[in-house]
């Protein structure tokens, strides 16, 4: 068994570690202008020119049916899609709210349909709720507000009452906790409260304090008791989110040193919302190398989808969700149930380790294939039987030496030598699967 011990969380936390790989989605009005999820912020758009997206957001080729296929395709296992983002519109039907999906063409409650259409697949369901709400008249103003460079700022930020918008936020969590059946997980998305130099005297960040986070918190603990929560309340929960970066070893905690639980939520591309003129898409090599970096730091990867304003995934997100199909279909067995392997197993240069978290096979990745031999120390005399884990074909081994080709080098008894054919499998990143004595 695997020897790795995480930091005690109040939710169930035993699916999301062995599934280790979800779909991100996120999807608002900021589709129609298509130039970035952040677009109000951005262009500090005023709300005149941004009511229109409000009135013509129709995404009729809406297919969550379809999505869902996909992504359990790509091989994720849970998913999570912004119920709100900071523009605030909401793509559930609320009573507390008028701006909101029901009240614009598309006509219906696509949280709905996204429940319905990823639970029928056996995906796990997951809700975005954003803190931030830019369209919410008692949010008050500040640095990231789209409002903070009108010359009347000031005057119209007089009389907001965060209060008011904290209880805003648990009614409406009380809704989609209540209204869509089992919910497995809650990302709450962010807090901001340090100082900023670009603070003006009157306006400050947002922090637990403001979004009355313990009781939040209490509230979804009370409606969904096993349910996973982030920690961008500011208060620590289930999960620890790194964005846009990759951890090279376990995410641990600041302040104890713990190991904790940890999910690297990533993009295709460099933004989250449909971008329609963006062009850093990754490559396939690299999408495949981010997901097993991950999980060989004993973490999940959460990767992002960010659909066009009608309503389908663009033909750039559906080949890249396809690069995590062709390899997940053959080697998913590196990726759940696995986990970092144990420190006595050192990986070769340009190689991973993955553990099953029984401890008894071993998942070698490798990112550059070596010609003929692949050397590995520690593995003498622990290694049972080896094969490629695509095809099932036998991979050969000697141990403590190279065999006859390699008269002169120094023998390593803790060696153990893979022998591996001349030409690389067909595989982005071929995986040899040890089996262990």
């Amino acid at each position: 068994m695997s020897s790795y011990v995480t930091r005690k969380t109040p939710g169930d936390t035993a699916w999301f570690t062995h599934d280790r790989f979800g779909m991100f989605i996120h999807w608002g009005l900021y589709a129609m202008p298509a130039r970035h999820e952040w677009i109000k912020n951005r262009e500090c758009i005023p709300e005149e020119h941004y009511d229109k997206y409000f009135k013509y957001f129709n995404p009729d080729l809406y297919d969550p049916k379809e999505w869902a296929r996909q992504a359990k395709a790509a091989g994720m296992k849970y998913v999570v899609l912004t119920t709100k983002h900071h523009e605030g519109f909401c793509m559930f039907d609320s009573k507390y709210t008028d701006y909101k999906c029901t009240n614009t063409p598309a006509g219906r409650d696509l949280v709905r349909e996204y429940v319905d259409a990823f639970r029928a697949e056996g995906l796990h369901i997951g809700f975005y709720y954003s803190l931030i709400d830019w369209h919410h008249p008692e949010f008050p103003i500040d640095r990231l507000h789209p409002r903070r460079k009108d010359p009347d700022a000031e005057q119209q930020n007089q009389g907001r009452d965060i209060r008011k918008y904290a209880e805003y936020m648990r009614n409406q969590v009380t809704e989609l906790l209540t209204n869509y059946g089992k919910i497995d997980i809650l990302w709450f998305d962010f807090s901001y409260s340090r100082p900023d130099p670009n603070d003006l005297p009157w306006m400050k960040g947002k922090g637990k304090d403001d979004w009355e986070a313990e009781k939040l918190i209490a509230l979804a603990r009370s409606l969904q008791p096993d349910i996973i929560i982030d920690n961008r309340t500011e208060i620590e929960q289930d999960i620890w989110t790194p964005e846009q970066w990759q951890p090279t070893e376990w995410v641990r905690h600041k302040e104890t040193g713990e190991l904790v639980t940890w999910e690297a939520c990533q993009t295709f591309s460099g933004s989250w919302g449909y971008y329609r003129d963006e062009t850093s898409w990754k490559s396939p090599e690299m999408l495949i190398r981010m997901l097993v970096n991950t999980v060989s730091c004993g973490g999940n990867l959460l990767m992002n989808v960010g659909p066009t304003a009608r309503g389908y995934i663009d033909y750039r997100a559906e080949e890249a969700l396809g690069v995590f199909a062709d390899w997940m279909k053959y080697n998913s067995r590196s990726i759940y149930g696995c986990t970092q392997a144990e420190p006595e197993f050192k990986a070769p240069a340009d190689c991973r380790f993955t553990q099953s978290v029984d401890g008894k096979r071993l998942y070698l990745h490798l990112f550059a294939y070596p010609f003929a031999h692949l050397q590995v120390r520690g593995l003498a005399g622990k290694v049972d039987y080896a094969q490629f884990l695509h095809d099932a074909s036998e991979v050969k081994y000697t141990e403590g030496k190279m065999t006859h080709f390699g008269e002169g080098l120094p023998e390593n008894e803790d060696m153990v030598v893979f022998q591996l054919p001349p030409v690389k499998p067909h595989c982005l990143v071929p995986v040899i699967e040890i089996f262990l004595k």
